[in-house]
């Protein structure tokens, strides 16, 4: 409970702002698609709010919490697996939302297990590199002799990401894999080959599965492959997979500096899709204006930067690897999610971290919030017993 106490409000407070404003914004998104799906206009409201409260609760267990308890190797192991298997079944009976059949649907809500494994993921290599650091110093045959077993592991988990299509959540996977890497201790090189390994394996998956697809329908029906032709031409297909896009910049033009207004966006009725998930951030800044939306990405890097200092004051090689990764990713999904919003970045179907709709994101990335003030609240405990002394 001492944690509890010893909170980082440099977190915990722009953390508990824009969940705030995510029930706001997810309310006044979501309206009217509740009106013409013949629901109540409530409905992506409630939802959302359970899901803060749920979180909370998340975030005050994990702050609290042992985290030599996540070093567990075999329990580690254990839900790797059933990771693994998930994503397999998934291929075969997993929901299609937006093009990707990652989804499990459980009738009252959809869960999407690779935003989960984006803190499996930080824990899993954390973990493996705290306990393999002795054995990678030294050649390069060495590290790998160390480390292959978690690469390989690893990779096979994005692979089989990658293959839903989710192409935007096993990108974020992998950069936060490939950033742990880095800040492990390794060389840039060893990296690059880390990177060269991943690229060669996306490369054959493109070669002998996506490409054989390509001379059937899949070039035609494939959501993602439209996704990258709307990206390039936005305007040539406005009334088609452009849609989002080009509506995206209607919505961010009529905002200008301080909107039009809460809940008097036009873009979200009915001519922006996806406006309470992937575009949200489109119509927060229709209707509060490109300055509110700043302010918003400004206490998200506050976090992130709180994170990697709190990363670099840790003297515990699992602790620090944790902050490293979960400012990853925070940084690559509001990358994404911004750059496709405004036209950056192919559309990835990745959500603004606390702001936009879903269960399953904002659950994950309490988890890590929660394990951060975890760490924090250790750090400032063991500052407060040296000044004791």
């Amino acid at each position: 409970m001492k944690r509890l106490r010893n909170l980082d409000y440099y977190i915990f407070l722009p953390y508990i702002i824009m969940c705030a404003v995510g029930i706001i914004m997810v309310y006044s998104a979501s309206a009217n698609i509740g009106d013409q799906n013949g629901g109540s206009p409530l409905s992506y409201l409630i939802k959302q709010s359970l899901f803060v409260i749920v979180s909370l609760v998340i975030v005050a267990a994990m702050t609290a919490a042992n985290l030599n308890k996540l070093k567990n190797k075999n329990v580690l192991s254990i839900i790797e697996i059933v990771f693994w298997v998930t994503f397999v079944g998934l291929l075969f009976f997993g929901s299609k939302i937006n093009g990707a059949a990652g989804w499990i649907n459980l009738g009252f809500i959809n869960i999407q297990p690779a935003e989960f494994f984006k803190f499996f993921l930080i824990i899993r290599v954390a973990n493996s590199v705290d306990k393999l650091q002795d054995q990678m110093i030294g050649s390069a045959s060495d590290w790998w002799i160390a480390m292959r077993g978690t690469i390989i592991r690893v990779m096979i988990s994005i692979m089989l990401i990658l293959l839903q299509p989710d192409s935007g959540g096993a990108a974020i996977n992998f950069m936060i894999f490939f950033i742990l890497m880095i800040t492990s201790g390794i060389s840039f090189k060893r990296a690059m080959t880390v990177l060269g390994g991943f690229v060669a394996a996306v490369a054959g998956v493109v070669a002998f599965i996506l490409i054989p697809l390509s001379h059937t329908s899949f070039a035609a029906n494939s959501y993602q492959f439209q996704r990258i032709i709307a990206f390039t031409d936005p305007f040539g297909h406005a009334q088609g997979t452009g849609q989002q896009l080009v509506n995206s910049y209607y919505a961010i033009s009529n905002g200008g500096l301080f909107g039009v207004g809460l809940g008097n966006s036009i873009q979200k009725t009915g001519y922006l899709p996806e406006p309470n998930t992937d575009f949200i951030m489109s119509v927060l800044t229709e209707e509060l204006g490109v300055i509110t939306a700043l302010v918003i990405i400004g206490l998200l890097t506050l976090i992130v930067a709180r994170t990697i200092l709190i990363g670099i004051r840790s003297t515990d090689t699992f602790h620090s690897l944790i902050c490293y990764g979960v400012a990853t990713y925070f940084t690559i999904q509001t990358l994404f999610n911004i750059g496709g919003v405004v036209g950056l970045l192919p559309i990835t179907g990745v959500t603004f971290p606390f702001i936009s709709y879903g269960g399953s994101s904002i659950l994950t990335l309490s988890l890590c919030i929660g394990v951060v003030l975890n760490i924090s609240g250790r750090q400032k405990e063991e500052r407060l017993q040296a000044d004791r002394k």
